[in-house]
């Protein structure tokens, strides 16, 4: 009996090289995920659905129309807010960074992520701009101040002044004196800084952690 043009075998080889393809992209962690990955968060969106609309329909019952309308303009303010907070522009303005953001920042750039993170804690932050050295001075609500150097090494070198060499007008004692640098201190950088016993380091890893959210206090508090 001869075979119809269209009851070829090629349809089954073509099914079996797909089925090999899409075997080599999952072991590769290229094809995406799976049912059984996703399974768990759509469950969870869709428990969430629920439970809204039906405390949104017991609203309705107890005192009308405005609860149903009130819990929809709240969630999409809520739901507007995170979107917005999760774009990566919106997010650095708000002083937080990843690791790999911080990592292609210039010094001047990494001023400003500071100057931004320092804002964040609710410091008041002036920039001193300088080609080389930016400096930050910044002030708490409790009129505790922080001088902020960016070197590549901690220890100043020997034309480089105080981070703020003259004293506030009004204020008595000395700031805070923070050197921020995304590498490791050495023993001889720490040495220097319990030395001067103003100064405290931040290194990359705490730098990293206060981009990620950290508070600078509790960040400076470990250091000690």
């Amino acid at each position: 009996m001869a075979r119809l043009p269209w009851t070829s075998d090629r349809s089954p080889s073509r099914r079996s090289r797909n089925r090999h393809v899409v075997r080599a992209l999952r072991d590769q962690g290229r094809y995406g995920p799976g049912l059984r990955d996703v399974l768990p968060a759509f469950a969870g969106v869709l428990v969430a659905v629920c439970a809204l609309a039906a405390v949104l329909a017991a609203g309705y019952r107890a005192a009308g129309i405005g609860v149903p309308v009130a819990g929809v303009v709240l969630l999409t303010v809520i739901v507007t807010a995170v979107v917005r907070h999760g774009r990566p522009g919106a997010r650095r303005r708000l002083g937080y960074y990843t690791a790999d953001e911080l990592l292609e920042l210039d010094t001047q750039q990494l001023a400003l992520a500071v100057a931004r993170m320092l804002r964040r804690d609710g410091w008041r932050v002036r920039l001193v701009p300088a080609p080389d050295r930016p400096r930050l001075c910044a002030r708490d609500a409790a009129g505790r101040r922080i001088d902020v150097a960016f070197r590549p090494v901690a220890e100043p070198l020997p034309d480089e002044d105080v981070p703020h060499p003259h004293p506030h007008r009004g204020d008595q004692g000395s700031p805070l004196r923070l050197v921020v640098h995304r590498g490791v201190f050495t023993a001889r950088d720490i040495r220097w800084a319990h030395r001067e016993r103003t100064i405290r380091l931040l290194d990359g890893s705490a730098l990293r952690r206060w981009a990620a959210g950290a508070r600078l206090n509790d960040l400076l508090s470990q250091e000690r």
